[in-house]
C-alpha cells in the first residue's frame, strides 16, 4: 500500500479499515472532485484478483483520474486493465463507477508497443 493515500482511508463508520490494510475504502480529493476508492488485495477471492473501484457522485471517473488511481495503488511500471465484459455479466451497483484489475502472479499480454 503507497503510504501516501493512508492520509484518505476511512476509518470510521461502516466502510472502514485499519491503518496499513490492503483492503479498504479511500475518500481521494483531486482538483474539485471527490474520488471514492475501494481496494482489495485480491486474496480473499479464489482466482486472487487484485481490484480498485473508482466512483464520483455525479459522472463517472475520467481517463486522468483512472490513471491517478492506478498509480496510487500500483508500480507506476505495472499493467492493470479495465475490463468490458458481455453485457450479460454487468452488475451495476453504482452508476458511476469504473474498476481496475489485476491478477495475482500473472503478467497480462501486451499488444505491441507501437500499438499502445
Amino acid at each position: 500500500m503507497n503510504p501516501e493515500v493512508e492520509k484518505y482511508r476511512i476509518t470510521k463508520g461502516v466502510l472502514s479499515s485499519p491503518p496499513a490494510s490492503p483492503c479498504g475504502m479511500f475518500s481521494i480529493p483531486y482538483r474539485s472532485n471527490t474520488l471514492t476508492v475501494m481496494v482489495s488485495d485480491g486474496l480473499d477471492i479464489v482466482d486472487s484478483w487484485e481490484h480498485v473501484s473508482v466512483s464520483l457522485k455525479n459522472r463517472c471517473p475520467n481517463w486522468e483520474e483512472m490513471c491517478l488511481v492506478k498509480d496510487l495503488f500500483w508500480d507506476e511500471e505495472e499493467t492493470v486493465q479495465q475490463l468490458h465484459v458481455p453485457k450479460s455479466l454487468h452488475i451495476n451497483i453504482h452508476p458511476y463507477c469504473l474498476h481496475l484489475w489485476r491478477k495475482i502472479n500473472s503478467s497480462i499480454e501486451l499488444p505491441p508497443s507501437y500499438m499502445v
